[in-house]
């Protein structure tokens, strides 16, 4: 038993010390986030209290430099995901979220929204080759996507209506989801 406890102890104490590392610590922060979005539940709004989208006039910026207006969304099933490179959550759901993007790739309006300047964004996703859409914010967003944590995904229906509104980190490339997103393509 106290072999156990000290064993369990040492562990502990070696995760504390690589946290306290600069150099290891976005590594460790990212794998316990890993570990976090395979238990973290996605849950659908339910019908009545579903918020739906009055303001499609958004601008962004493509990461090619080109203007996206987010009314060219409108009647399509949309999932956005507010990110940002430095954010260890946000990185650990990205593989999941790449993955979900290879399946449905057009099927589905992906925008993946940061602040970050567009070298940054580009840098890291060819690091980890990701090929994903990212888009830079160039005007207010609609009242409904305001948020003051990342990552952040929302998932909206072809009527505009928020369906999955999630913070955190998750696996996003969960059956549960692909499902979920499969129905929203056929209504």
């Amino acid at each position: 038993m106290t072999k156990h406890l000290k064993k369990r102890n040492i562990i502990f104490l070696v995760i504390i010390i690589l946290l306290l590392i600069p150099k290891s610590r976005q590594a460790i922060q990212i794998v316990l986030h890993k570990g976090i979005a395979l238990v973290n539940p996605i849950s659908e709004v339910s019908k009545n209290e579903r918020i739906k989208l009055e303001n499609f006039d958004w601008v962004l910026l493509k990461e090619n430099g080109v203007p996206y207006n987010f009314n060219e969304a409108k009647g399509k099933v949309i999932l956005i995901n507010f990110w940002a490179t430095w954010c260890p959550p946000c990185i650990a759901e990205m593989s999941s979220l790449q993955k979900l993007y290879d399946k449905f790739g057009n099927k589905i309006e992906f925008l993946f929204v940061t602040n970050e300047p567009s070298e940054i964004v580009q840098n890291f996703k060819a690091k980890k080759m990701y090929d994903f859409p990212v888009y830079i914010r160039q005007s207010d967003i609609p009242k409904e996507f305001i948020t003051r944590s990342i990552p952040r995904t929302i998932i909206i229906n072809k009527s505009g209506e928020i369906v999955i509104d999630k913070s955190g980190a998750v696996n996003w490339n969960s059956d549960k989801v692909i499902s979920q997103l499969n129905q929203l393509l056929k209504e």
